[in-house]
């Protein structure tokens, strides 16, 4: 079963002092410059490199630092929550990291950063427009990221899909559905999509469809009272007033009707047991008539006889 992370606070404290002892020993090779500093290119251009990776790397890992524990004080979190808005801080510090690596590996290849982003200006413009699709589904990601319309644990619906917000990356959200698979959806679809949110209305909406024949003689008001008693064991769970039938479609020969209960709480055990309650009252319905069909039949026979 997928679960929700939670933050690690004394891995990101650790490594924000990993970073600052690292980045003092290069400033010492800066200021100093030891012999085999200045003997070796090799050596000359690494440290000049993880320079200008670290330096940048560093204050934002410590910016960052300082806005979250200004959110979690701001809005009384625990020190380990990880939400919407640190999952925005955290992937924004990924692209940041991603830019400082290559103005690194810049350096370290021995070219001059300004020099080399001039001479690819052309292609940096092609790259964007091939890789424009990615681009799109990263600043999707972001704006859903730091909404408040959507958070990680909620349960949604996405147009057919529906399970509970697991993760959101750059590219993909991902949700674990009532099967407990992953689903993994781009943010673009998500972002273009019409969403339900049920834990934002505080409640869970369970649907079953089922079709009955026409001759059964079943109205939506004695199925909406058969399937009422039947949930009189789950009153605890289900909202009041909250089962409802709706007639989908008719045809020839049967009608389609919807079965939708409010639960009042997600519990995706209790919604399993519902659900096969619902769908076991329903075939016990069907059959039913058909046994009391088959015995008219053998009492018509016998009276003929």
């Amino acid at each position: 079963m997928f679960t929700v992370k939670e933050r690690k606070t004394s891995n990101e404290f650790i490594v924000i002092l990993i970073k600052a002892v690292i980045y003092a020993v290069l400033v010492y090779f800066r200021i100093y410059k030891p012999m085999l500093y200045d003997e070796h290119v090799f050596v000359h251009q690494l440290t000049s490199a993880v320079f200008i990776f670290l330096g940048p790397s560093l204050t934002v890992s410590l910016l960052r630092l300082v806005i979250i524990v200004w959110y979690i004080k701001k809005h009384r979190l625990k020190s380990n929550i990880k939400d919407n808005f640190i999952l925005g801080i955290n992937r924004i510090e990924s692209i940041l990291n991603t830019v400082f690596f290559a103005l690194a590996f810049i350096v370290f290849m021995g070219n001059d950063p300004k020099t080399f982003l001039t001479s690819i200006t052309i292609v940096a413009a092609a790259l964007a427009l091939t890789f424009k699709d990615y681009i799109t589904n990263m600043i999707n990601g972001l704006i859903i990221m730091f909404s408040d319309q959507l958070s990680l644990g909620d349960h949604i619906k996405v147009g057919e899909i529906e399970g509970k917000i697991i993760d959101i990356t750059l590219i993909n959200m991902i949700l674990q559905n009532e099967d407990n698979d992953m689903v993994i959806i781009p943010n673009s679809v998500v972002f273009s999509s019409v969403i339900v949110n049920q834990s934002k209305q505080n409640i869970k909406k369970l649907s079953v469809e089922f079709h009955i024949l026409l001759h059964y003689g079943y109205t939506p008001d004695y199925l909406e009272n058969y399937l009422k008693k039947v949930m009189v064991n789950y009153a605890a769970y289900v909202v009041l007033d909250g089962l409802s039938i709706k007639t989908i479609a008719i045809f020839k020969d049967e009608a389609t009707f919807k079965v939708q209960v409010l639960l009042n709480k997600y519990d995706r055990q209790k919604e399993r047991e519902i659900r096969r309650e619902l769908n076991t009252a329903i075939m016990k319905l069907s059959e039913k008539r058909d046994q009391e069909e088959s015995a008219e039949v053998t009492r018509a026979g016998n009276g003929v006889n």
